[in-house]
């Protein structure tokens, strides 16, 4: 079987089917141009300025810093929070490495919780459940991180009112989710600090790349500050914390800056790709869909489906081989942090949602470059497996 890239052009029904492709939003090269004529290529700039005030103004924040990832953003937002050794941070279980690795790296404590049922997110009773078993036993949580799955927003109506009532920092983890909302506010102005990322895969991208917003200026001080090796303001490179090396170069800004524009775009074509997977699929025996939360918009960042495998006569392992076979990536969910050996250790709360979603979870081909013939080639073969397995 013929393995063709994206940029291939090709016609064939056996070309490369990705999971999330990046699209060019058309003004990259001109950006990248002025980038590279203005001479500013390294980790400041008037692109890396102009990403953030963009930023800050589709988030509806008042600050943003952009770094090299939304992994170190989150980094910087814990480390801006104080979270230190030994410190439990609460933090979703359902969701990607990258939400939980930041607070080992302070040395903090995970303590996972489930998901809930009609979002996939975070569960606000399990969230209480986890600060209050905290606290009886004498520890506080440092901070909350809430991520947004799959592109859509947690119930932070609750989880913002839990989190005040309780005195615990909120941080929204809402790198799958820029340009979803919740209510009337956007993906990224919930909690003290915000996570968003321009990963490859994502709904944007800038080639890599994240952000950490906020409406608190000392925050996103602290956090600019430590993102360039905590630099002390002196004539001479003087350091009195420690710091990293997490900017962001001009040059990946001017892509960002790009990419940014299209976002809007971007979340209607991710939506329509999964109208036409719910149109096509919706039928079938033992599959459901990825809810959409009812005080939510997700953006759909990956079209996910569910199978009943009971019902549907496949197992989702089984139906992504036979994606894989046919040259069509699909993923399975994230798998819970609490079934992760690095986490083996670390409490959990719950997580027997989160495991149901795991076991039962597919992600499909959700690009804004996919085409309809290829998805109708999606479509086909889902419906191909699932009506096989019901035969006798």
């Amino acid at each position: 079987m013929s393995r063709k890239s994206p940029r291939d052009g090709s016609s064939c029904d056996d070309r490369r089917v990705w999971l999330s492709a990046p699209q060019l939003a058309g003004d990259e090269n001109a950006l990248v141009r002025a980038a590279l004529e203005s001479g500013w290529i390294t980790g400041a700039g008037p692109h890396v300025d102009e990403l953030e005030r963009m930023l800050a103004e589709v988030v509806g924040v008042a600050h943003a810093v952009a770094v090299s990832s939304g992994t170190a953003a989150l980094h910087l937002a814990l480390r801006a929070l104080g979270v230190g050794a030994g410190d439990p941070v609460i933090c979703s279980t359902l969701t990607y490495v990258a939400s939980a690795s930041p607070i080992l790296y302070q040395g903090a404590e995970p303590v996972l919780v489930d998901a809930e049922e009609g979002s996939w997110n975070l569960d606000p009773r399990r969230l209480v459940e986890s600060i209050e078993r905290l606290v009886a036993s004498g520890r506080r949580p440092a901070a909350v991180v809430c991520v947004d799955l799959f592109g859509q927003c947690a119930n932070y109506a609750q989880i913002e009112e839990i989190c005040d009532r309780y005195e615990v920092p909120l941080i929204e983890d809402a790198a799958e989710a820029l340009g979803a909302s919740h209510g009337r506010r956007a993906a990224g102005s919930f909690g003290l600090a915000a996570v968003l990322s321009f990963n490859g895969n994502k709904i944007i991208t800038a080639s890599g790349g994240g952000a950490l917003v906020s409406s608190d200026p000392s925050i996103i001080e602290h956090a600019r500050r430590l993102a360039a090796h905590s630099c002390d303001p002196a004539p001479h490179y003087q350091h009195s914390e420690l710091g990293y090396n997490y900017r962001m170069s001009n040059v990946v800004a001017a892509i960002g800056c790009a990419q940014l524009r299209v976002l809007q775009d971007r979340v209607l074509q991710r939506r329509t790709v999964f109208e036409r997977y719910r149109e096509g699929l919706s039928d079938l025996p033992g599959l459901g869909f990825m809810p959409e939360a009812t005080a939510g918009r997700s953006n759909r960042w990956l079209s996910c489906i569910t199978l009943d495998p009971a019902e549907a006569g496949i197992e989702p392992e089984k139906l992504r081989q036979n994606l894989g076979n046919e040259n069509i990536e699909a993923r399975r969910v994230w798998k819970p942090l609490h079934l992760q050996p690095l986490f083996a250790d670390n409490e959990v709360v719950g997580g027997e949602v989160a495991e149901r979603i795991f076991e039962r979870g597919l992600c499909l081909p959700s690009g804004p470059g996919l085409t309809v013939r290829d998805q109708d080639r999606v479509i086909s073969i889902i419906r191909s497996a699932l009506q096989d397995a019901d035969q006798p």
